[in-house]
C-alpha cells in the first residue's frame, strides 16, 4: 500500500494514498463533524459539515469525498471552517421543527449533537415558509416525518446500496425537494421489506421505530392481564450498549433482572423457541432431502427477508422453510403448553417480545400468526424501546444483579444463541442434522465453514454420506442476487440460510446506535462467546425441549407441531 504525507493542524502523518481527508483524520482520532457520512456507505458530500481547509484549494472542501495528496496541509478547526459549519447548522435548524423535547431521537440525534458542538444557541435566519409535509404513519413498523429530513441521502443510499429495495428518492427540486417513497406514497403501500436499516442510519428523527412501549406500560398495569416477555439472542449483546455500556457487552442476566423490576409476570427466553425453530427445521430439512422435497430450502427466521421474498419473489414461496420463526413459536407454546401447565386462561396472557428487528412487529401482525386459538404475539419492541422503558424507570442497569430465566421455557443452548448472527441458524442447524442423520453424538460441533461477515459465504458440510452444499446471505442486496440464482437453477445449493440485515440479527434495525460495522464485529463476537461457554451447544439435547415433545407436542413434524409451530405464505406484490 503506497502512503503519502499529510499535515493535519499542524502534526504530520503518514496514510494510505486514495483515502480520503476524513477517513486520514479519523483514523489518527482528529473528530470532524459530519452528517451525511456514514462509514458503511458511499460518501455523499451533501451536508457539507466536514468542510475543511486544505493548501491545495482555495474553497472550502467536503473532507469526506477529498482524497489526501502528498505534502496536503489541512486545517480542521480553523475559524473559516468553524464559521461555515456553524452556518450550515443554523440553516438546517431555521427549516427543522423545534419539538426535540418530545422527540423519539432526543438525546441520540446527530443534528442536535452538531448544533451543541458548534455552540449554536440562536438561528440568525428567519424560518420563512418553512416545508409542511405530513407524518406518514402507514407503515407497521416505521414512522417518517419528513418534517424532520435534513436531506442527508442516508436512507436512499442504505435502501438501494446495502438493502437493494430501492424504496426512497429524491423528489422535487430546490427548497421543496423531499426524500420519499416514488409518487409520494405512503412507506406502507410500497414493496418495503420493514427492515429498518433506514432508521439505523437517519441522522435525525426522520425515520424511526413505531412506538409501542405504552401498549407495553398498559398491559403490565392491568390486573387482568399476565404479561410474559422474551428477549431475542442478540438483545443480550446490544442491550448494554444502549444503556451506556461498551459495544459487545454480555448483559443477559442484568437484562433478566431489569425486566422482571419492570414488573413483567414471567421473564423467558427467545433462545428456547430457537432450540424448538431448529428442532422443527431441522427435521424438515432431512424430510426433504430424503423425499425429494423442494430444494434448496431456505430459512425463514428474518421477516424482512420473508417481506421481500412475498413482494418481489412469490414464486420462491415453495423454498421457504415452514416452521415459524423463534418468536412465533414462542407465543404458540406460551398460549397451549405453557398456560396450561401454569392453569392460566390464554385469554388473559400478553405475550412481549424484545427484538433488534422492526420487521418483527409486522410479523406479529400476520393473520397466519394465530394457529394456537390467539395472536401468538401481542406486542413486539425494539432493543431501543426498551432502552427508552428502563431510563424512564430510572433502572441503574449496570448496578444490577444477574437474575437467571423462568421455567420452563427458559432453557437454552449456545446453538440458539448463535441465532443472533449470520451463520447462526444454519450451524445450529447442522449441529442438529448431523447427529440425526447419522445416529452419532459430535464432540466439535463449531463448523467455521459457515461463520463470518461475508454477505455471501457457502461451504461443503459432510454429514454422513451426504455432501450437504449450505450457503450463508446476509443483506437483501445479496438476498436478491441468490433468489435470481435460485430462479436461474444455478443455486445448486441444499440449504440456504438468508438473514435481511448487516451481520444478521446483531445489525437488526431496532438496534442501539450509531451502528456501524466495527459495532456488528463486537456484537458477533460476543454471540459467539455465549455459545463457547455454554454447557449445552446443540438444539436437541436441550432438557426442556425433550420435555416439551415428551409432554406435549409428540415429535418434530408432527401434527400438533405442523398446526402450531408451522406457517403459510402468499404474494404481497405491490407496485
Amino acid at each position: 500500500m503506497s502512503m503519502v504525507t499529510v499535515y493535519i493542524d499542524g502534526n504530520k502523518y503518514s496514510v494510505p494514498e486514495g483515502m480520503s481527508v476524513l477517513q486520514a483524520c479519523r483514523m489518527n482520532n482528529i473528530y470532524i463533524p459530519t452528517l451525511c457520512y456514514h462509514p458503511d456507505l458511499t460518501p455523499a458530500g451533501a451536508c457539507r459539515l466536514c468542510v475543511v481547509e486544505v493548501n491545495t484549494s482555495k474553497t472550502l472542501v467536503a473532507s469526506c469525498v477529498y482524497p489526501v495528496a502528498n505534502d496536503m496541509v489541512v486545517q480542521t478547526n480553523s475559524a473559516r471552517v468553524r464559521k461555515a459549519r456553524k452556518t450550515i447548522v443554523e440553516l438546517l435548524l431555521a427549516n427543522h421543527p423545534k419539538d426535540c423535547l418530545t422527540c423519539q431521537k432526543s438525546g441520540n440525534c446527530e443534528l442536535q449533537k452538531v448544533a451543541q458542538e458548534l455552540g449554536v444557541r440562536k438561528i440568525r435566519f428567519d424560518e420563512g415558509e418553512r416545508r409542511h409535509h405530513a407524518k406518514d404513519e402507514s407503515n407497521p413498523s416505521l414512522v417518517r416525518d419528513p418534517e424532520k429530513c435534513i436531506l442527508c441521502g442516508r436512507c436512499v443510499r442504505v435502501c438501494s446500496e446495502v438493502q437493494g429495495m430501492n424504496v426512497y428518492g429524491f423528489q422535487k427540486r430546490g427548497f421543496n425537494t423531499l426524500v420519499a417513497p416514488a409518487f409520494d406514497c405512503g412507506l406502507g403501500e410500497v414493496a418495503c421489506s420493514l427492515c429498518g436499516q433506514c432508521s439505523t442510519v437517519c441522522p435525525t428523527g426522520a425515520i424511526v421505530e413505531r412506538d409501542d412501549t405504552e401498549k407495553v406500560r398498559n398491559a403490565i398495569n392491568d390486573p387482568e392481564k399476565i404479561v410474559l416477555v422474551q428477549m431475542a439472542p442478540s438483545v443480550r449483546v446490544a442491550l448494554g450498549e444502549e444503556m451506556g455500556m461498551p459495544a459487545g457487552s454480555i448483559v443477559t442476566g442484568k437484562m433478566v433482572a431489569a425486566l422482571r423490576k419492570m414488573g413483567f409476570d414471567y421473564v423467558f427466553d427467545v433462545n428456547f423457541a430457537a432450540d424448538l425453530t431448529i428442532m422443527e427445521e431441522g427435521y424438515e430439512f432431512i424430510h426433504r432431502l430424503k423425499n425429494n422435497g423442494v430444494l434448496p430450502m431456505i430459512t425463514s427466521c428474518s421477516p424482512g427477508w420473508v417481506n421481500t421474498l412475498e413482494l418481489k419473489y412469490p414464486g420462491l414461496i415453495p423454498h421457504l422453510s415452514t416452521a415459524k420463526s423463534p418468536q412465533g413459536m414462542f407465543g404458540a407454546i406460551a398460549k397451549t403448553y405453557f398456560a396450561k401447565k401454569a392453569n392460566i386462561d390464554p385469554a388473559k396472557i400478553v405475550t412481549v417480545s424484545v427484538m433488534p428487528c422492526t420487521a418483527k412487529k409486522y410479523e406479529a401482525a400476520r393473520d397466519e400468526l394465530c394457529d394456537s386459538g390467539f395472536r401468538d404475539i401481542d406486542i413486539v419492541i425494539t432493543t431501543r424501546e426498551l432502552g427508552r422503558m428502563m431510563r424512564s424507570l430510572n433502572i441503574d442497569f449496570a448496578s444490577l444483579k444477574e437474575e437467571n430465566f423462568d421455567s420452563p421455557l427458559g432453557a437454552s443452548t449456545g446453538a440458539a444463541a448463535i441465532f443472533g448472527t449470520t451463520g447462526g441458524v444454519m450451524e445450529a442447524a447442522l449441529r442438529t442434522v448431523a447427529e440425526v442423520v447419522t445416529g452419532k453424538s459430535f464432540d466439535k460441533v463449531d463448523y467455521q465453514q459457515v461463520r463470518g461477515m461475508a454477505e455471501t459465504r457457502e461451504a461443503v458440510i459432510p454429514v454422513g454420506d451426504l455432501q450437504v452444499k449450505v450457503a450463508v446471505v446476509n443483506t437483501l442486496k445479496a438476498a436478491q442476487e441468490m433468489c435470481k440464482r435460485v430462479v436461474a437453477g444455478t443455486a445448486d445449493y441444499h440449504f440456504i440460510e438468508i438473514m435481511a440485515c448487516p451481520g444478521g440479527c446483531i445489525g437488526g434495525g431496532g438496534q442501539p446506535l450509531p451502528v456501524d460495522y466495527s459495532k456488528r464485529v463486537l456484537r458477533q463476537k460476543a454471540i459467539m462467546q455465549i455459545d463457547a461457554d455454554s454447557l449445552i451447544r446443540k438444539s436437541h439435547e436441550n432438557p426442556e425441549i425433550k420435555t416439551l415433545y415428551n409432554e406435549f407436542l409428540g415429535e418434530p413434524l408432527g401434527e400438533l407441531s405442523h398446526k402450531l409451530l408451522h406457517t403459510t405464505y402468499k404474494s404481497r406484490q405491490k407496485r
